[in-house]
């Protein structure tokens, strides 16, 4: 069960773990993402499968082959469902945070699900909504140690 010490995972993570076109993107992504696993801190919701299903075309993947990665994450991961109320907060987060809807509904899951920190890229680093942190993997001083 997600709880404050869970880290929620965004789309980009899961991306990037399967783009060779960056290479230091792709490394950073599959040794954060092997180390959330390991320690059962990550997260997923269903919102990061289905955009990863989305994104898969543009990698060059076969519909088979991202449907097996999709069904290993949804194996071996917590996942968060999409429901009413997620999207309700999300719109919330719309309007009171002026957030992307997407990005919106990423920090709704993780709102809602008392979770503390999202791993993602597309969020203002460091930021904290309502609770909620956000931290860029990405990033140059980011040390995956620190966080499992």
């Amino acid at each position: 069960m997600p709880d404050m010490k869970s880290i929620l995972v965004d789309t980009n993570l899961l991306v990037y773990a399967y783009d060779p076109r960056d290479k230091a993107r792709n490394e950073r992504a599959q040794q954060v993402l092997q180390r959330l696993r390991q320690s059962r801190r990550g997260v997923m919701s269903v919102q990061s499968l289905a955009e990863f299903m989305r994104a898969s075309q543009k990698l060059a993947m076969s519909p088979d082959e991202a449907l097996r990665i999709v069904q290993a994450f949804a194996l071996s991961w917590p996942i968060l469902d999409l429901t009413p109320a997620l999207v309700l907060e999300a719109g919330r987060g719309v309007s009171q945070y002026m957030l992307a809807y997407y990005d919106a509904q990423v920090w709704a899951a993780a709102r809602l699900n008392q979770i503390g920190v999202i791993f993602s890229e597309d969020f203002n680093p460091g930021s904290i909504l309502e609770g909620v942190r956000t931290v860029n993997p990405f990033a140059e001083e980011f040390v995956i140690e620190a966080w499992t």
